[in-house]
């Protein structure tokens, strides 16, 4: 008996290995061909074969400097602004928004917490449309040089502002991670003297490492990737285009034949900041969802 029950759990788990192995392969293979596909040097403007018959960094090299029609690098130096200026602000948006839910009693406040709950899960491209006419409306989209910074117009401060000023409706999991904290801490602290916006950044927030990576990387990841409200907002100033419209730019079929393997460098370079983070963090980033997924 117990050595029928061994061998059918060997085989049962060898089949899931198995499963999990062909799954495994299946989504890995799309990024290592692309990534791969990126350092060939073969002659042509399309891969003829799966793997490269000669390597080299001439697509990362042209991506630099080849930028008379599509200027890869003013796409990447726009979309790392608008991303790390939006994580700032969002970041500092979502914490504060979810301490004062977490730990401060007012009238309405279960009212405001589920308004905020409902109004999340409405996707957020239905009101793109009437967002850009608001912005064109504000003359916002026809700003040029801002703060007397040459290319910093319009559209990258419209996407700032877009992304940045409805963060702290993503609040739900910092409160779950922040009514985790004991507020004995709140209440010892109040008692020396300490106020609530003492509170909240000297005492909760550096308690708080595992829920600040997790919002710094959601904030991070938003803009750095999103391609809609980009598009819409940018509209026909390719200026101000981020990677995520510039790799779609490449795939049009007035470039697709000359720039379909810098388009692959491209998108293994958008993929590195991402990576690099996640990987530098993930134990935190874990750590910040598990906690915060709590009741609150």
């Amino acid at each position: 008996m117990i050595k029928s029950y061994k061998l059918r759990r060997t085989l049962a788990n060898t089949l899931i290995y198995i499963v999990l192995a062909i799954l495994g392969i299946i989504w890995v293979s799309p990024l290592a061909y692309l990534v791969i596909q990126s350092f060939s040097n073969d002659p042509g403007a399309v891969p003829q074969t799966l793997l490269p018959e000669t390597y080299g960094f001439n697509n990362y090299v042209k991506l630099f400097t080849e930028t008379e029609s599509l200027n890869f690098p003013r796409w990447y130096i726009n979309t790392f602004v608008i991303a790390c200026f939006s994580c700032v602000i969002s970041t500092i948006s979502v914490l504060m928004v979810a301490y004062a839910f977490s730990r401060l009693r007012f009238k309405s406040r279960k009212k405001f917490i589920n308004i905020g709950m409902i109004l999340g899960m409405f996707p957020g491209f239905m009101t793109m449309i009437a967002i850009y006419y608001l912005l064109k409306a504000m003359n916002i989209l026809t700003l040029e040089g801002i703060f007397g910074i040459p290319g910093f117009d319009g559209p990258i401060l419209a996407l700032i502002i877009c992304y940045s000023s409805g963060a702290g409706l993503g609040f739900q999991i910092s409160k779950g991670f922040f009514d985790t904290i004991p507020r004995a801490l709140d209440e010892a602290a109040t008692i020396d003297g300490a106020t609530k916006n003492q509170v909240f950044w000297k005492i909760i927030l550096p308690m708080s490492k595992p829920i600040v990576v997790y919002t710094v990387l959601t904030a991070f990841i938003g803009p750095w990737t999103d391609f809609i409200l980009a598009k819409i907002i940018a509209g026909d100033k390719v200026n101000n285009y981020t990677v995520a419209i510039g790799l779609q730019k490449m795939l049009d079929n007035d470039h697709l034949n000359g720039w379909f393997k810098r388009f692959l460098a491209g998108s293994v370079l958008v993929a590195v900041p991402v990576t690099l983070l996640f990987l530098k963090m993930q134990n935190y980033y874990v750590e910040g969802v598990t906690a915060g997924g709590v009741k609150g």
